[in-house]
């Protein structure tokens, strides 16, 4: 009798210190399930952060602000006509695009591949005298001239306008220089819309017509 009754306490306090442990033992798990359920959870929903590179590709400068958000003279529009074809879809570009048109270039913009095209707006043509910009214009080899100046036989990302000097396809060759936003071309014409997306080729419009040296 003495015995049994030992033995029941025995099994009592053993009872009495297990069910704590286990209890604290379900406890610990279920938090680590409901962590981990947490954390796949956040995970799954998190949005895709913007990479450096996706930025750098990104338009930039003042006037890219007056490009259409929509239709064939938006950068997604443009981005799918080759270059001669997106630029006159630009309104601001009418006057490169009639001057293409006279030297007979359109076609030979829009099947080259991989090139940067430096465009400038009809401001800068406004800024050359009337008189003479109307003898350029008639003037075939002067105007070929010119305007193969303005073309890169390379796709320039807006990090290489930093600091470079590239052969055009006149022949001679253009610098460029700057950094963030604002960059220069032979330190005579600023970049007012850089990296802008087309089929062939990446259009960096700027403020002055540049002169072969």
């Amino acid at each position: 009798m003495k015995i049994t009754r030992i033995q029941r306490a025995a099994v009592t306090v053993v009872a009495a210190v297990a069910l704590p442990l286990a209890l604290t033992s379900c406890s610990s798990d279920d938090g680590k399930d409901t962590k981990s359920e947490s954390s796949s959870a956040a995970g799954d929903t998190a949005a895709p952060e913007e990479t450096a590179d996706d930025a750098a590709d990104a338009p930039f400068g003042p006037a890219c602000a007056s490009v259409p958000k929509t239709g064939p003279g938006s950068f997604d529009g443009m981005g799918q006509a080759p270059v001669a074809t997106a630029a006159s879809n630009n309104p601001e570009l009418s006057t490169l695009v009639a001057a293409v048109k006279k030297a007979g270039l359109v076609d030979t913009l829009n099947t080259a591949e991989n090139i940067t095209v430096f465009a400038p707006t009809n401001d800068a043509f406004a800024k050359i005298p009337k008189a003479d910009l109307d003898a350029v214009l008639a003037d075939k080899a002067m105007l070929t001239k010119i305007l193969t100046y303005h073309v890169v036989g390379e796709k320039l990302a807006k990090k290489q306008l930093e600091s470079g000097t590239y052969d055009t396809l006149q022949k001679t060759t253009l610098t460029t220089a700057g950094s963030g936003d604002e960059y220069k071309v032979n330190d005579a014409a600023s970049v007012v819309c850089g990296d802008v997306p087309t089929a062939n080729a990446t259009v960096h419009i700027i403020d002055t017509v540049l002169m072969p040296k």
